[in-house]
């Protein structure tokens, strides 16, 4: 765990995994559980493939122990503040320390995240979604103007077909080239931790997918 500065000079921690000085930077955008063991192997994971990665703590040290909880959580969190503080602060971190450009990716709640970072941040050189997306009146996907990779799930009742259909028909008439997969998955498919809905075979084709965009834009 790290502490980094915020843009109003405030403070806030993050789990830190460092592949050296002189590589690009991933932010890791936590679910809705919080930053989780979940989380820290994805940034783990990152790092070992060559990239910084900081994964702010969005809930300040709270984890939620079940869908309850978690529920409560992520709606009480101020989504503009994660925004405009704590992921801007990552981000700048990375920046700061790092040689090169900086990405974020985010899961579920992190997913609508990214797409908010990616609208609203244009320190931002690349953004990865995994099944999330937020409220078009907080970010519109049109907006976006940097490579975009999204990873969907044909069952999912949260983030559902429907709305990613609408993100990527915004993203295409505004004249971007998003790249998105749908997988024969449930949500959350990529979070070993939820044994009844993790799919390995479509966790690790999202993840060499997501390895090879980072390369090419990073």
């Amino acid at each position: 765990m790290i502490e980094f500065k915020r843009p109003d000079g405030s403070a806030c921690q993050g789990y830190y995994a460092e592949a050296g000085q002189d590589r690009p930077g991933i932010v890791v955008i936590q679910e809705w559980w919080g930053l989780n063991q979940q989380i820290r192997s994805v940034a783990d994971r990152l790092a070992a493939a060559g990239f910084n990665a900081l994964a702010p703590d969005l809930y300040h040290g709270r984890v939620a122990q079940d869908v309850d909880e978690a529920s409560h959580m992520m709606n009480g969190l101020d989504f503009p503040g994660a925004t405009f503080q704590d992921i801007r602060g990552a981000v700048g971190h990375l920046l700061a320390s790092g040689k090169g450009k900086v990405a974020v990716m985010g899961f579920c709640m992190g997913g609508a995240l990214t797409v908010a970072s990616a609208v609203h941040l244009p320190e931002v050189a690349a953004a990865v979604c995994y099944y999330g997306i937020p409220p078009r009146d907080f970010a519109d996907p049109a907006a976006i103007r940097i490579p975009f990779l999204g990873h969907f799930a044909t069952r999912d009742t949260w983030c559902t077909p429907d709305v990613v259909a609408q993100l990527e028909s915004a993203m295409l008439a505004a004249g971007q080239k998003p790249v998105l997969y749908r997988y024969e998955a449930e949500h959350a498919f990529f979070n070993k931790l939820r044994p009844t809905v993790y799919d390995p075979q479509a966790a690790e084709l999202s993840w060499e997918r997501t390895l090879s965009f980072l390369n090419q834009h990073l």
